[in-house]
Formats: C-alpha cells, structure tokens, sequence
C-alpha cells in the first residue's frame, strides 16, 4: 500500500509555457459514454460501516458530478436502492465470482434488469489476503464491539452516534457470519475461477465488461482474447498480496502495449487530482477513487463525497492549466517522468 501511494509521489511534471489555458476541457468519452473527470469511485465493501448515507450518498454525489459510480459485491445498499438513489447517472456492478455460481450470477441480473451499464469483474481475490488489522480488530460480519473497538471509537462520539440511532448494518448481498472478513471471503469466494469462466461472464453481461485486478503485461494480454471493453490495473488496494506489482509503474508499459484494444483504467495510491492527471498522461483512460472517497464519507457523509470530488477536479483542472494542456486528449508521457526509487537487482550467470 505505502509502495503504491509512493510511486505518485516519485513522479516529475514538465510543464509547457505560454499556452492559453483560460477553458480546460477535463472530461471524455469511457466505455462509449461521456464523463465529466476520467475518475470515478470505487467499489467499496462495508461503505455503511463508515457512515450510514454508504452507498447512497457515493451514487448521488457521482451522479451530480456527473462520474461514475461502482457498486461492490460486499457492499451494504442494494443493487436496486443505488440505481434508484442515481437514476440518470451511470452505475457499474463489481463481481466477485462465488463458488454458488447461480447466486453470483443473480447478481448479474439483477444489474442489468437496473441497468447498470458496466460489469467489474474482479479477478486478484481467489483467497482472501493475510488481513491482519482485521484478525486482530476481531472484524466480522456483523462487526462486533471488542474492548479495542470501544476504545479507539471513544474520542469520537459523533461516529458512534451515527452508528447506533440508523439503520442497523446489514449487507445487500450476503447473510450474516460469525467470523472474520477474511474467513468469509475464503469460503465464499471461488479459487477455481479461469479464463473460459471469464468468457462465459462476458457471454451472460449485455454491457461493458472491465477486468479488474491484472498484475501483469502478460494478464494484459490475455484478456484481450476473451473479448473484454477494459481492464483496471490494479492490486486491490495493496490488501491482497503483499509487495505485488504497483500497478502505475506498470501503467506505461501495458498501454503501449495493449493500449490499442481495450480501455486501460488504474486504481491503488490515487490520492489527489494530479495523481490522475499522471496517470491519464501515461495511457490511462480512466482511473477509480476508493480511500478518498471514503475520507470524505466519513468526514461528512454525502457533503463530505460531494467535498472530496471537488477537489478532486479542482485539482485536476490546475495540475492542467499548470502543465499547459487544455484538454486530456493533449496529455501525453512528456508530461511527466516515474522517477526511479526500487530497480529489480541484475541477476548473476
């Protein structure tokens, strides 16, 4: 994780002088439907967890703004009650592929009847990672209330107040469990999954279908035969596998490689509109918000996410102007360079 958000860090601007940039055009055509910023927010497990708007005030505040918004497989609002909180926005629905095929396929249907006009089929979580936070929080579903829980909750009573006089948490597509997040994920999620399941998504889903979770040039590359819209580089967030590929670094070369076939978005360690801005420079068409957008809902509830989104784009309207670019189209890998922190170490023959 701390990898991740590093590698925005180690990035150099260079910026082109004497350009008007009085109107900055920030939005373009993802997936064949225009959006306003190439960023939109993520899916997120137990977004109620953090404030009882969840889900709901994350579809309206994207809808305003005119960004996308994803639904995730573990979320804690209904398929139906975020399409009816963003009606006129666009929705796209996370898959996490279960080992009851039938149960996870309902899902499916269940957006498209909604429809949701992009299907995220995520692909890193055959197991669940390590979680260790989550073993020693005790995190469970429903979480429960443990002597550290209490205490690190106390200085913030508003939180708690939020918690206990709304609706209680409960989860729009999973019963209830007695153990960890982890341990929910193992027996639930499927280990089997392959690439002539992934076909066979694509054949069920009748909208986009982006492929997230590839780690490698080589994944890249593959999907491309199962007839996918896009993929997200992505490694969950840095919460799978520890010390896995950072997918920016990974950015410039997969575009020029693939670049040509599909939508390549990005995910993990985007904190901040300039953030974005590198990465759109780099190859990518699209990137997804998670942790910011989650600050904001904690910090505010829907005026927090509405907060968080501007700015967000205000920073990417700057970062623009300041680079001397006008439109996203304009942004190219002269831009912006990856400076050079970790190097795979040359192997003696």
């Amino acid at each position: 994780m701390h990898r991740a958000r590093q590698a925005f860090e180690d990035i150099e601007f260079f910026p082109r002088i004497l350009t008007d940039v009085s109107t900055v055009e920030t939005g373009w055509d993802v997936l064949g439907a225009p959006v306003a910023f190439p960023f939109g927010i993520a899916p997120t497990g137990f977004t109620r967890l953090m404030h009882s708007a969840g889900e709901i005030a994350g579809a309206r505040a994207a809808g305003a703004h005119k960004i996308p918004f994803a639904l995730s497989t573990m979320g804690t609002t209904s398929i139906e009650d975020v399409q009816a909180a963003n009606p006129n926005g666009r929705n796209w629905f996370q898959l996490y592929m279960w080992k009851d095929r039938e149960r996870s396929m309902a899902l499916v249907e269940r957006a498209a009847h909604a429809g949701y006009d992009t299907l995220l089929v995520t692909v890193d979580v055959p197991v669940a990672g390590a979680r260790l936070r989550d073993r020693r929080n005790g995190f469970s579903i429903p979480p429960r209330l443990t002597l550290g829980t209490v205490a690190n909750a106390l200085p913030r009573p508003w939180w708690w107040f939020n918690f206990l006089t709304t609706e209680p948490l409960s989860f729009a597509s999973l019963d209830s469990w007695s153990g960890t997040v982890g341990e929910l994920l193992d027996t639930m999620f499927d280990p089997t999954l392959d690439f002539s399941d992934l076909a066979w998504i694509r054949q069920q889903w009748p909208g986009n279908i982006v492929v997230k979770g590839i780690q490698t040039l080589d994944d890249a590359r593959k999907v491309a035969d199962v007839g996918v819209d896009g993929i997200v580089l992505s490694n969950h967030g840095g919460r799978q596998l520890d010390r896995a590929p950072i997918p920016f670094h990974l950015l410039p070369t997969v575009a020029k490689e693939v670049g040509s076939e599909y939508e390549i978005h990005l995910d993990t360690g985007i904190m901040s509109g300039a953030d974005i801005v590198a990465a759109v420079a780099l190859g990518a068409r699209f990137t997804l918000l998670g942790r910011a957008y989650l600050y904001g809902l904690m910090a505010g509830g829907e005026q927090g996410v509405h907060r968080m989104i501007t700015i967000i784009t205000e920073q990417i309207t700057r970062t623009m102007r300041l680079l001397g670019v006008r439109t996203l189209e304009e942004l190219e890998p002269r831009h912006v360079s990856q400076l050079t922190r970790f190097a795979p170490r040359a192997t003696a023959i």
